[in-house]
This record gives C-alpha cells, sequence and structure tokens, in this order.
C-alpha cells in the first residue's frame, strides 16, 4: 500500500512513513464519526484539508531526530491500514520532549492495538532517539484514550481548560495531560519483577 520501509515492528503492527498520495485514507479514517468525537465532535476531515495541509506534515522528517514526527499504522501479518501514530518533538531543535499520540480505526479499537504502538514508540524514543519526556493529551471524558496512557505507562498530570470558539460536547470538563520521563521508565524496567501471587487456597491450606 504505502513505503516497504518499517520504522518499528511490534508482534502485531508495523510503523511505516506516509507516502505521497494517501490522503483518502485520511479521509476514511477521519469519516468515522466514532473516531472524530473527541477531536472534532464528530465532523469528518475534507479531502482538501488531509491532502493540502495534514498529509504534507505526516510526510516531513522533523530535523532534531531526523526521522518523521507520523507512522502509518499497518497490520504486521495482512497489511491492512489501521490508522497512525504520532510521536513529534515539541521543538525544532530538540527531542527532549515529544508528544504521543494515535488515530485508529474502529475495527481496531479494543485489541490493545494503541497501546502496543505507544509502548513501542516510547520504548523507542528513550532509548534510541535522545527523548526525555513523552507527553500526551486527550479531553478528560475520552476514558478510552486515557486508558491507553495509562496502560503505556504515562501518568495523569493534570487537567487544562480552555475556551473553545466551537467547544464539543465534554470540552467543559477540560483536557488532561499524561506523561512520563526517561528517569521513571528506567525505573519500572529495572525493578524487580513482583512475587508471584500465592496459590488459589494456599492460605487455608497453612492455617
Amino acid at each position: 500500500m504505502g513505503s516497504t520501509e518499517a520504522f518499528l515492528t511490534t508482534d502485531r503492527l508495523v510503523l511505516r512513513p506516509f507516502s505521497p498520495g494517501e490522503e483518502e485514507l485520511l479521509v476514511g479514517l477521519d469519516g468515522d464519526p466514532e473516531v472524530m468525537r473527541y477531536l472534532t465532535g464528530g465532523r469528518p476531515t475534507p479531502l482538501e484539508v488531509a491532502r493540502d495541509e495534514h498529509l504534507p506534515g505526516m510526510l516531513r522528517r522533523h530535523p532534531c531526530t531526523g526521522v518523521f514526527d507520523y507512522w502509518a499504522a499497518e497490520d504486521a501479518v495482512t497489511g491492512e491500514w489501521l490508522g497512525w501514530f504520532e510521536f513529534r518533538p515539541l521543538e525544532r531543535d530538540s527531542a527532549a520532549e515529544v508528544e504521543l499520540g494515535y488515530r485508529l480505526r474502529r475495527a481496531a479499537w479494543g485489541r490493545g492495538l494503541a497501546t502496543e504502538g505507544a509502548r513501542a514508540l516510547v520504548d523507542k524514543g528513550f532509548a534510541e532517539l535522545g527523548v526525555e519526556r513523552v507527553v500526551a493529551y486527550t479531553m478528560a471524558v475520552n476514558r478510552g484514550s486515557r486508558r491507553v496512557m495509562e496502560k503505556t505507562g504515562l501518568r495523569y498530570v493534570t487537567t487544562h481548560f480552555e475556551k473553545w470558539p466551537d467547544p464539543i460536547e465534554g470540552a467543559e470538563e477540560g483536557e488532561v495531560e499524561y506523561a512520563v520521563t526517561r528517569a521513571e521508565w528506567h525505573a519500572r524496567r529495572t525493578a524487580p519483577a513482583p512475587a508471584p501471587a500465592p496459590a488459589a487456597g494456599a492460605a487455608d491450606a497453612s492455617a
């Protein structure tokens, strides 16, 4: 479908660069009102916006990392296009802080794929790209996205309240920020594994 150059692979995902002419994939993804529920209130992205504004940004490499900020996600077995992930430095000249994002087709929901891809990007960022802090944002009412952030290892930081010119349902509850630092990530990776729980009935047997 697109470029065969894989940036990252997991057990079930291949993350690859976008290719010119793939704006139809973005339009199809954003055409699902449930996918866009917490982004635009369900409104789709017009073709010209996807082609002239969104895709060009997804095709640019970031100056400080030399890699792209957005990655197309495909099924590792079938090659089916599932959506995209974002791992974008917030400053032009520094990869110290990056924003994590993800948008997957509804058919990919509920399978742990967003968490799988997000974890892989976080690991690569801290291990190879010089990242010091990963941050992610979503609407406070978006429980699904918040669960992905938590499972990825990010922690809740704060809630932001903005005055939007055209607010969508739930905006009054604010936007939450989650983050994880390199030190936190490293501490979790090096922490000793928890002791296994006793077998069922073991306490009664020893009483």
